[in-house]
């Protein structure tokens, strides 16, 4: 682990609705696999950056088969419950926050529903470009709340939990703090192919007419490329 990252227990406090966000992330992650580009990920390393418990890199291994992974978090309890639920799959799951420090370098990266938990884009993005090898995609996914009527009860809901601030990123910010470190900076709308969920537990917008603009209307998948 970076001497430089603090780590903790779990991000989220509220150990019961971690479990019910866990799960209310599967859809999501299925629908960045499905816009993925790369389809044979055979010889591939991959990254997932603020893996949490661990549960992307085994749904991406049973969809795309990877060669190896390593999953990265600053919450002790969440990587070890990673490591117990992995198997035999061939994932590490280390406490850090710092990939550039990690021994090998990645073809895949993947970042999902984490970015707006990290306050300085500029070194986010270093540490990225010198874990990618030349050539290397960096998926992220992000929800830009910054025109949205709920961004401030979004933002402290979050925060009554977190051991993190919630950042409000336009995705202007996210996208010049990557162009900036050399990649090329791809985006597209993440649009729902599905009815949206409403759950009584997880409530973080003062309306479902704010919530549903927030999925359909600034909701969206960025493709960083190493150059």
């Amino acid at each position: 682990m970076s001497t430089n990252e603090q780590s903790y227990n779990v991000w989220w406090s509220n150990t019961e609705r971690e479990s019910v966000m866990e799960e209310g992330h599967l859809k999501g992650w299925q629908q960045v696999i499905s816009s993925m580009r790369e389809d044979d990920l055979s010889a591939s390393s991959v990254l997932d950056f603020g893996c949490n418990r661990g549960g992307f890199l085994r749904l991406l291994h049973q969809i795309k088969p990877f060669k190896e992974a390593v999953g990265i978090d600053l919450g002790w309890e969440s990587v070890a419950i990673a490591n117990e639920r992995k198997g035999d799959l061939p994932i590490d799951y280390i406490v850090s926050g710092a990939p550039e420090e990690l021994e090998r370098k990645f073809d895949l990266a993947f970042c999902l529903s984490v970015i707006y938990l990290i306050d300085d884009l500029k070194t986010h993005a270093w540490k990225l470009s010198q874990a990618l090898r030349p050539g290397g995609v960096y998926y992220v996914t992000y929800n830009d709340l910054s025109s949205n009527p709920s961004k401030q009860f979004f933002k402290e809901e979050i925060e009554k939990y977190s051991h993190l601030t919630a950042n409000i990123h336009t995705i202007d910010e996210i996208a010049k703090a990557f162009m900036n470190e050399g990649f090329q900076v791809e985006i597209k709308r993440r649009i729902p192919t599905d009815f949206v969920a409403v759950s009584p537990q997880e409530k973080y917008f003062r309306s479902l007419s704010d919530e549903l603009m927030s999925v359909y209307e600034s909701s969206y998948i960025f493709r960083f490329t190493r150059l």
